[in-house]
C-alpha cells in the first residue's frame, strides 16, 4: 500500500477548520431574514467567499487567523488591468539611439511589485522567505539584455528584452522603461525592474514504509540563472540482473553569455543508464542571426530479448550500448521592409543537421548504425502580445503570434540501406483581445525507400481560447485543444502512442495497457479565475471533459475512428503559487466511463504541470516529426 502526504492536505484542513464557523453562522443568519425560494436562487460559492471575507476582518483570535491564511485584497495590477500591447512596435521611436546608461533594480520575490512602488513585505512569511532567497544578480540580467551601453539600439531590442526576461526561469515578471526626460534626439538612458521567483524547491513523496521519492531543484542556484535539478528514488524492488533498489535523474544547466547553454544530464536506474552533454544556442530572437548545438549522448541499457517472465522461463536480458553525436547549425536572413521606417518582420531561415549513431553492442538484428543528415528552409513571422489570465494567475504573459513555414529533407545511411527523408510543417497563430487566441499547425514527415513510403506520420494541432470574461471579481476562459497523430507504413511492432495523461485524456489510467499507431485527442475546459489567495496560492476552479479515440484492436487502419471513443469528465481546483519555481498544482476529481483502471471509472487525481502551453514560431533544430 501506497501513501502519499502532500503539502496542500495540510492546507484543506486549515480551510475547512477556518471555514467551517463561517458556513455556520451564513447558514443561521438565512434561516432568519431570507426565505426558501430566495435562497435556492443564491448563488452558494459567492456567499461563502463573501461570508470568509467578512471573518478576516474581525478582531477575535480566529479571525486574525482567517486573516493570516486568506487575502481578499484585490491587486492594484488587478484593478488597473493591461491592454493586450503587441510588443514588436512598443519601443520603435527609440531605434538606432545610443544607450547612455542602464539602471537595473531587481525585486526578492515575496512582498514587492514592479507596478507599484510602495509595495513591500508586510508579514512573517514574507520576510522569511526573501531572508531565505538569494536575489538574481545584475550581471545575470546583463546577460539576457540585448543592448549594451555605448551601442546604438537594434529595432526591437527593448520590446525583446522584456520578453526574454519574463521567459527565464528565475523571474516572475520584467520591465523596461525608458526614461522620457532626459531623452534626447540621439541618446536614450533605459531602466529595468525585474522580480524574482522563490528559485528552490522540493518534494517528498512517501510511497511505502521504506520507499519514497526527494526531489530538490533550484532554478537560480546564488543568482546567477544555474538550474539544479535533483530525483532520487529508494526502496525500489525490481528483480533480475542489474536490479537497483535505487533510482537518480539529474541535470545542470549553466547560461553563458550571448545565449548560449551548457547542460549535462545523468540517469541511472534499474537495466538503463544514460549520460548527456550538450552546448546550445537558439533563435531565442526576432534580430538573432546564429543559432546551433552539439550534444553527445552515452546509453547503456540492457533489453528482454527472450523468456516470458515466468517463474519457469524468466526474461533474457541483452546488453545495448550506443552513443549518438549530434551536430546542427541555423542562419536567419533579413528580408527586405516595404514599410518605410521599419523593419519586415518576416526571417528566411536555412539550417542543416547530422546526427550520428554508433552501436557498440545491439541485441536485435533491426538495430543498425547510421547516419542522418538533414536540411530545412522555413519563413517565420514573429510577433508577440501581453496580456494577463492566460494560463498564469495575473502575472504578465507572452503570446506568440504569426506564421511559419517549413521543408525539411534528408538522406539517412544505415547498414540495412540508404533512405531519403521528406518533411513539411505549416503553423499560424493570432490573438485579439475581444476575440481571444487560435493557433493551428500541420506537419507531415516520411521515409522514402524503392520507391516506397515509410515510417511515415501526420500530425494537427488545433488550440483556441476564448476572450477573458467578467463576472463580479470572478474572470473566466474557455479552452479548446485538438490534436491528431496519424501513423502511416509504420514497422508492425510500432504502436508508441497512448491517451494517458498529458497525451490524451487528463488522469487516465487505463486497467490494459493501450497503445495504438494513430491517436485523436479533442479537449474542452473551462477556467474560472477566483479573488481567493491562500498562503500565496491563487486558486481556480475548472471543468474538464476529453473524448480520444485510439486504434489499439484495429492497427491496419490508419484512422482510430473505427474504435469506440474513450472520455473523460470532470472538476478540479487548481492552485498557482507566481512566487515559487514549481507553481501549481492541481486537484481533480474525474470520471470515466470506459477502459479505467479505478472502480466504477471514478478518481481522484493531483498533477503539477500545466495542461496547455504555448508554441513559439521559432525555428529549432531540423527534425524528423515527432512521433509520440
Amino acid at each position: 500500500m501506497r501513501y502519499l502526504v502532500p503539502f496542500y492536505w495540510l492546507l484543506w484542513l486549515g480551510l475547512l477548520v477556518v471555514a467551517s464557523p463561517v458556513i455556520a453562522q451564513q447558514a443561521d443568519t438565512t434561516r432568519l431574514t431570507t426565505r426558501p425560494d430566495s435562497l435556492r436562487r443564491r448563488f452558494d460559492e459567492e456567499r461563502l467567499l463573501n461570508g470568509l471575507k467578512a471573518y478576516t476582518k474581525r478582531k477575535t483570535i480566529a479571525g486574525k487567523a482567517a486573516s493570516a491564511l486568506f487575502n481578499f485584497t484585490e491587486r492594484r495590477e488587478d484593478r488597473a488591468g493591461l491592454d493586450a500591447v503587441l510588443l514588436d512596435r512598443q519601443f520603435d521611436r527609440h531605434s538606432y539611439k545610443i544607450v547612455r546608461s542602464i539602471d537595473i533594480q531587481t525585486l526578492d520575490a515575496f512582498g514587492f511589485s514592479i507596478s507599484d512602488s510602495t509595495r513591500r513585505p508586510r508579514n512573517f512569511m514574507e520576510k522569511t522567505g526573501n531572508t531565505l532567497h538569494i536575489k538574481t544578480t545584475r550581471s545575470r540580467v546583463r546577460q539576457v539584455l540585448l543592448f549594451r551601453t555605448g551601442e546604438e539600439l537594434e529595432p526591437q531590442a527593448l520590446a525583446e528584452s522584456e520578453r526574454l526576461l519574463r521567459q527565464t526561469s528565475e523571474l516572475l515578471d520584467a520591465r523596461v522603461f525608458v526614461n522620457e526626460r532626459t531623452t534626447t534626439a540621439d541618446s536614450v538612458d533605459i531602466r529595468i525592474i525585474t522580480k524574482d521567483v522563490f528559485s528552490i524547491s522540493g518534494s517528498f513523496q512517501l510511497r511505502d514504509v521504506g520507499a519514497g521519492v526527494i526531489g530538490l531543484r533550484d532554478v537560480n542556484f546564488l543568482g546567477q540563472g544555474h538550474q539544479i535539478r535533483n530525483r532520487y528514488e529508494y526502496g525500489r524492488t525490481d528483480v533480475g540482473p542489474g536490479a537497483q533498489t535505487w533510482r537518480y535523474n539529474g541535470s545542470y544547466l549553466i547560461p553563458f553569455r550571448n545565449f548560449f547553454y551548457g547542460q549535462a544530464q545523468y540517469r541511472n536506474e534499474t537495466r538503463n543508464q544514460e549520460s548527456t552533454l550538450r552546448f546550445s544556442r537558439d533563435f531565442f530572437s526576432v534580430n538573432t542571426r546564429y543559432a546551433g548545438a552539439i550534444s553527445y549522448r552515452y546509453v547503456d541499457r540492457l533489453l528482454a530479448t527472450g523468456g516470458t517472465g515466468s517463474e519457469t522461463e524468466p526474461y533474457i536480458f541483452s546488453p545495448m550500448r550506443y552513443n549518438e553525436q549530434d551536430v546542427w547549425v541555423g542562419r536567419a536572413l533579413r528580408l527586405k521592409s516595404y514599410d518605410l521606417g521599419y523593419e519586415n518582420p518576416g526571417r528566411f531561415i536555412v539550417s542543416a543537421r547530422s546526427i550520428r549513431t554508433f552501436y557498440s553492442a545491439k541485441p536485435a538484428l533491426d538495430l543498425h548504425n547510421a547516419n542522418l543528415m538533414l536540411a530545412t528552409v522555413g519563413y517565420s513571422v514573429r510577433r508577440y502580445y501581453k496580456d494577463k489570465y492566460l494560463f498564469g494567475f495575473g502575472r504578465t504573459e507572452d503570446i506568440p503570434t504569426g506564421t511559419l513555414a517549413s521543408l525539411t529533407t534528408g538522406y539517412e545511411f544505415n547498414e540495412q540501406g540508404d533512405r531519403r527523408y521528406y518533411g513539411f510543417r505549416l503553423g499560424y497563430a493570432g490573438y485579439h483581445p475581444q476575440r481571444g487566441y487560435l493557433y493551428m499547425n500541420g506537419e507531415f514527415g516520411s521515409y522514402r525507400r524503392d520507391g516506397r513510403w515509410q515510417q511515415g506520420v501526420l500530425t494537427g494541432e488545433v488550440l483556441l481560447f476564448t476572450r477573458l470574461y467578467h463576472t463580479g471579481n470572478y474572470q473566466w476562459r474557455h479552452f479548446f485543444w485538438q490534436r491528431s497523430s496519424i501513423g502511416l507504413n509504420r514497422l508492425p511492432d510500432e504502436r508508441p502512442l497512448s491517451i494517458d495523461g498529458e497525451r490524451g485524456l487528463r488522469g487516465f489510467q487505463p486497467g490494459t495497457i493501450l497503445l495504438g499507431s494513430s491517436r485523436v485527442t479533442l479537449n474542452y475546459e473551462a477556467t474560472l479565475f477566483t479573488p481567493v489567495s491562500f498562503l500565496g496560492f491563487r486558486m481556480a476552479g475548472i471543468a474538464f471533459a476529453d473524448v480520444a479515440w485510439l486504434n489499439s484492436n484495429n492497427l491496419k487502419q490508419a484512422l482510430p475512428f473505427y474504435d469506440a471513443p474513450y472520455m473523460g469528465f470532470g472538476l478540479g481546483l487548481r492552485f498557482r503559487n507566481e512566487y515559487a519555481a514549481v507553481r501549481t498544482f492541481q486537484i481533480s476529481f474525474g470520471f470515466y466511463p470506459r477502459g479505467m483502471s479505478a472502480p466504477n471509472g471514478i478518481r481522484i487525481f493531483e498533477n503539477s504541470r500545466a495542461y496547455y502551453d504555448f508554441s513559439d514560431f521559432s525555428f529549432s533544430s531540423p527534425g524528423v516529426v515527432r512521433y509520440q
